[in-house]
């Protein structure tokens, strides 16, 4: 019986590195939602100008699009991507395209990434964001004639690494009551 138990937790345990946490509920909308704005006015303060700062903005909307990609999706990152740019007064469609390039990567991997834990998913998001991010630096240096450096390569690595963190803290309301072993009868 002992061993049997102990079969079944490694059995477990080996599982979680390519299976997710199993999730009780979908998230609420409200909280989706209440989510993106709270990171929206967060990425609104000045520590986000500095060079290789995360874009937890971006971050939280490409773990929207991971995991509920039919409620969060392209749209809503143009919209947040544009509000970004006013916001900054730079050039418009900067933040647009970054963060519709990587809603549009984070959804076509979603299915993928679900059989994911946390960990594996910032990994396989790091080229989206380094991709994204590169291509608005290049734009952005063309047309201002100078390469602005490669502080936005420490920046994109920076996102991948809070994507963990963020997505555990945005996986605690949609978690069930009953994490543990099932109850016996």
């Amino acid at each position: 019986m002992k061993s049997n138990k102990a079969n079944q937790a490694s059995a477990l345990a080996a599982r979680r590195i390519v299976e997710p946490e199993r999730v009780a509920r979908p998230a609420h909308t409200a909280f989706m939602w209440g989510t993106v704005i709270v990171a929206w006015l967060v990425s609104l303060l000045p520590w986000r100008l500095w060079p290789g700062s995360p874009d937890l903005l971006l971050v939280v909307i490409a773990f929207w699009c991971i995991h509920e990609p039919s409620r969060i999706g392209m749209f809503t990152a143009f919209v947040f991507g544009i509000l970004m740019d006013v916001h900054d007064a730079g050039l418009l469609g900067e933040h647009a395209l970054a963060y519709t390039l990587v809603a549009y990567g984070a959804i076509v991997l979603h299915r993928r990434l679900q059989r994911f834990d946390l960990l594996s998913q910032a990994i396989h998001m790091l080229p989206v964001f380094i991709v994204a991010e590169l291509l608005t630096v290049v734009i952005h240096a063309w047309l201002a004639g100078a390469w602005p450096g490669w502080q936005w390569g420490l920046g994109a690595a920076l996102t991948a690494a809070i994507f963990p963190v963020v997505g555990w803290v945005l996986h605690l309301p949609t978690r069930g009551a009953d994490d543990g072993e099932p109850a016996s009868s």
